[in-house]
């Protein structure tokens, strides 16, 4: 009996041994293969570095990471359909979406799974205040749009012309409605609304036109990077000087390069200060230039401020405490620019800066 239970216990310890060696499996879900894929691949490959340097740095307690991905293909089917795939593959966590047009898709998947589904960059209001497997790093519509409204009116523009994509609705139409209060709340009016379907075949000289006809005092997209360059390309051939300004989803390096001359001058936020000197932020930066000869966009920046968050939390989480609870017990987490802190639903908050392009250049404005 004494032999027994000695041999169990040694067997015991090996099992347990084996299991400090097997990876931890991190899922990622983005847009990968379709029109608006930059923020997507930005995400993915922030991802990538995250982990590579983790493992390469020991892991987590040990253990190696290993990435399972997914692409949501900016559609709802595929995106459950991924969702699905990933899952089987249990994960510790699903970072991504990147829209919230897919949040609103994969989310009761991921609660009926108990899941953690960490989202870098999704602002939709729907999502945030509730009590669900979503943990956001990013702040709301609401608190983007005020600051746009307060931005643009306080440059003249109190007659605003809007165009919006409604194939990402949840986003959309959430920061149209919070612009539309908070503008006409300040005296502002706006004097267009025209909705588009992100296509390859959308009449964007129509969008354009429509939203020129009120004469306004300047024009808001509320799209993706691809869309607005093209949109902005219309306007352009309709007036030389009307003031363009664009959401923070379209603030990605895809914008200087399909714009051209169309987007100088236009007028974007971002959840980061791209003119950061501070060593921790280039060092980053540096690596994502070498690992991917690109640029580092705000996605990139909000998934490795993501990574940092899941690591620390899966490194001090204690035994059998869902990771959920242990990312919100252990913040807060030095993100690269800023102290990242969560509420008791998982929401969180980050500063934004203005910029507009200059020279084919991203330039904070002062």
């Amino acid at each position: 009996m004494r032999l027994r239970t000695l041999l169990t216990a040694l067997l015991a310890l090996l099992l347990a041994a084996c299991g400090a060696d097997e990876p931890i499996r991190i899922a990622f879900i983005g847009g990968l293969s379709e029109r608006t894929n930059d923020t997507g691949e930005s995400g993915r490959n922030a991802l990538i570095l995250a982990i590579e340097q983790r493992n390469a740095a020991g892991g987590i307690n040990s253990r190696p990471l290993e990435l399972v991905v997914g692409d949501d293909g900016q559609d709802p089917d595929t995106a459950r359909k991924a969702m699905s795939e990933l899952l089987a593959a249990k994960p510790e966590v699903v970072v991504g979406p990147y829209t919230s047009s897919m949040a609103a898709a994969v989310l009761p998947l991921a609660d009926s799974a108990g899941v953690v589904l960490l989202s870098p960059v999704i602002t939709a209001l729907d999502f945030a205040g509730k009590d669900d497997m979503l943990i956001r790093l990013n702040r709301t519509t609401r608190d983007n749009a005020r600051d746009y409204a307060r931005v643009l009116l306080a440059r003249g523009q109190k007659r605003l012309a809007v165009a919006y994509d409604v194939r990402n609705r949840a986003f959309t139409e959430s920061w149209l409605a919070e612009l539309a209060a908070a503008y006409e709340g300040q005296g502002g009016e706006l004097v267009a609304r025209v909705e588009f379907t992100s296509a390859a075949n959308t009449p964007f000289g129509e969008v354009a036109e429509r939203l020129q006809a009120p004469s306004p005092d300047g024009i808001l997209f509320i799209a993706a990077a691809v869309d607005v360059a093209r949109l902005a390309q219309q306007v352009r051939k309709l007036s030389a000087d009307t003031p363009l300004s664009a959401v923070e989803w379209a603030s990605t390096e895809q914008l200087l390069e399909l714009g051209g001359r169309a987007v100088e001058g236009m007028l974007l936020a971002q959840s980061h200060n791209r003119e950061d000197t501070s060593p921790r932020f280039v060092a980053f930066r540096d690596a994502f230039r070498a690992r991917f000869q690109r640029e580092p966009g705000y996605s990139a920046i909000a998934t490795y401020d993501a990574a940092i968050v899941l690591f620390d939390a899966l490194a001090k989480r204690g035994r059998g405490q869902p990771l959920k609870q242990a990312i919100l017990d252990n913040a807060p987490y030095p993100g690269l620019q800023h102290e990242i802190r969560f509420d008791r639903f998982g929401d969180s908050y980050r500063d934004i800066f203005f910029a507009e392009i200059r020279d084919g250049r991203f330039e904070l404005v002062r």
